[in-house]
């Protein structure tokens, strides 16, 4: 879901701080609303792992270029669902940003965008779960349409996004549409095999009731809501 370099260039590309700074900001909000409820630590430890995750799914875990920007697997409904949104969160910003430093810096120019794209959707989905997620079940019980739901609405966030960022900075003619298209298309097989991952991680964590008490997972995954 990387914007590539050129794409948005110019005073165009100051969109992406602003639109960053504001994102960023709200993850900090949450930030402090999670250590208000569960405390520094777990927050800490819940965003390190994300963060590591997120840098494997971005550099290790295989990733195409197609049309405007590459795909990528990145499980944000499976972050959300372990760790909770502000973990994800952190988790996402600071895993492409390591990235970034360590393996991509011609990427950094677009970090705005690029966590933009990444992070407004799962706060997107955040707010989806609570509607369609009743509050007495666990999220270890949720079901495959409400995996799928959480998956469309992250990955169809994602790809709304990038469009939009082709379209802000190249215009709207036929060639660079094709290619949005391209890329839209290609996210497809994304949004099918997500919910099935999400699924077989949270079958996993059924037989793993010792972690219900640790800091190393969202208390939603194993309790309803409180």
């Amino acid at each position: 879901m990387h914007i590539e370099p050129g794409i948005v260039d110019g005073a165009k590309m100051a969109l992406g701080a602003a639109t960053a700074i504001t994102v960023l900001g709200y993850t900090a909000k949450q930030a402090w609303n999670s250590i208000k409820q569960v405390g520094a630590i777990p927050l800490g430890i819940r965003s390190l792992i994300a963060a590591v995750l997120v840098f494997s799914f971005f550099e290790v875990f295989p990733h195409y270029p197609v049309g405007v920007s590459e795909v990528h697997l990145i499980l944000g409904s499976t972050l959300f669902l372990m760790f909770g949104a502000a973990p994800a969160a952190i988790g996402l910003a600071l895993g492409l940003l390591t990235q970034g430093v360590l393996f991509a810096p011609a990427d950094l120019p677009q970090y705005g965008m690029n966590v933009t794209t990444l992070l407004v959707p799962l706060f997107a989905l955040s707010a989806l779960a609570r509607r369609i997620i009743p509050a007495n079940t666990a999220y270890k019980d949720v079901a495959y349409a409400q995996c799928l739901a959480l998956s469309t609405a992250y990955q169809g966030g994602v790809v709304a996004l990038v469009a939009f960022w082709a379209v802000y900075g190249q215009g709207a003619g036929a060639a660079n549409l094709a290619e949005v298209g391209s890329f839209g298309m290609a996210y497809m097989a994304v949004v099918l095999v997500e919910p099935l991952i999400d699924l077989a991680i949270l079958a996993a964590a059924k037989s793993l009731h010792r972690f219900k008490d640790s800091m190393v997972f969202h208390s939603r995954l194993y309790r309803a809501a409180a």
